[in-house]
């Protein structure tokens, strides 16, 4: 019998698809890849990387599909609304079991496996809301939780003995002390996390996204900048990005397009910066000042900052370090 396993790349996806691969299920893997995964840190594009390993080491075909689009217009107005954050999960999840179906509908599959875990997570794992988010998806009765079936209602694979209930499990709560030790048992010790994560869950993350919509810059481009270094609102048209280490001056420089401005300092150690928007001769000073901010000056009262137009010449402006107070008011 064939099943989709709905694979994350945290631990409880694992587990699941490692349980019903063992008791004989021939399995698809589904990954959706969105910018705001937090799985795997090294991969630009989601958890794909860390996916496709764990896919291959348990010998499931793996199918990915990229749902940034879709999530971008999520996230500007959930139907369910926000979590504590700005996290869509109900959504979320409703646009991955709808790619569930489609696949199932081109494959001529029957069922859906997840690692869902009743309880775990506050707003996408309820009960009564694991039931509506099936019901949107077209789902219903179709969603096989080998962590938790014992304590839900029997799915329609189980009743059709598709899949073995009396195998399966009775995981409930917030806890991971069982998945943990199941995990154990099973052989599996390298998992990426314990149960994945979203930026969008993050307060700082969500602070940023917020200021994107709310001055109309919200998208994909945007998102992959404020995955980089600290973020400054210099005016409703205009903010900068600046680098905390080699690896975010290395990713701010790759991102910067026709219309930025790129900011360092010419012969001190310090940051790079990438100025987007409507830069006056006032706010490239304002720039320079919050990029000599974090250079090390050691000792002097300035620095030499390269302020440079994307793709031509660059300026050189003498900058004295911005006020700590100025600087955190003008901080996202």
């Amino acid at each position: 019998m064939k099943a989709i396993t709905l694979m994350s790349g945290g631990l409880d996806s694992i587990l699941a698809s490692r349980l019903s691969k063992d008791l004989g299920l021939e399995l698809i893997a589904l990954h959706t890849v969105s910018p705001f995964c937090l799985c795997n840190h090294k991969s630009s594009s989601g958890c794909y990387h860390g996916v496709s390993q764990i896919s291959a080491e348990l010998g499931i075909p793996l199918v990915t599909v990229n749902v940034a689009e879709e999530m971008l217009e999520i996230v500007k107005n959930p139907a369910h609304g926000y979590g504590s954050n700005m996290n869509p999960c109900i959504d979320c999840r409703i646009l991955l079991f709808r790619k569930a179906k489609e696949l199932m509908q081109k494959d001529g599959v029957p069922f859906v496996i997840t690692g869902e875990v009743l309880g775990q997570r506050p707003m996408s794992q309820k009960l009564r809301t694991m039931r509506l988010i099936e019901s949107e998806a077209g789902l219903e009765g179709l969603v096989v939780r080998p962590l938790s079936a014992k304590v839900l209602e029997p799915t329609i694979p189980e009743k059709e003995g598709w899949i073995s209930r009396d195998k399966l499990f009775d995981i409930n709560g917030r806890g991971r002390q069982v998945q943990m030790e199941l995990a154990k048992k099973l052989g599996i010790n390298d998992y990426p996390c314990p149960s994945g994560g979203c930026l969008l869950t993050d307060p700082g993350f969500s602070r940023r996204v917020r200021d994107l919509l709310k001055h109309g810059e919200f998208n994909l481009q945007e998102v992959w900048l404020l995955k980089a270094g600290r973020h400054f609102r210099l005016s409703p048209k205009a903010k900068l990005a600046v680098g905390r280490n080699q690896a975010d001056n290395d990713k701010i420089t790759g991102l910067a397009r026709a219309g930025d401005y790129l900011f360092s300092s010419v012969d001190i150690p310090g940051p790079v910066a990438l100025g987007r928007g409507e830069f006056t001769p006032e706010l490239r000073a304002l720039a320079c000042a919050i990029v000599t901010r974090y250079c090390d000056l050691n000792g002097s009262a300035d620095a030499e900052i390269s302020c440079t137009p994307f793709g031509q010449a660059q300026d050189i402006i003498r900058s004295n370090p911005i006020d700590q107070g100025a600087l955190e008011r003008l901080r996202i």
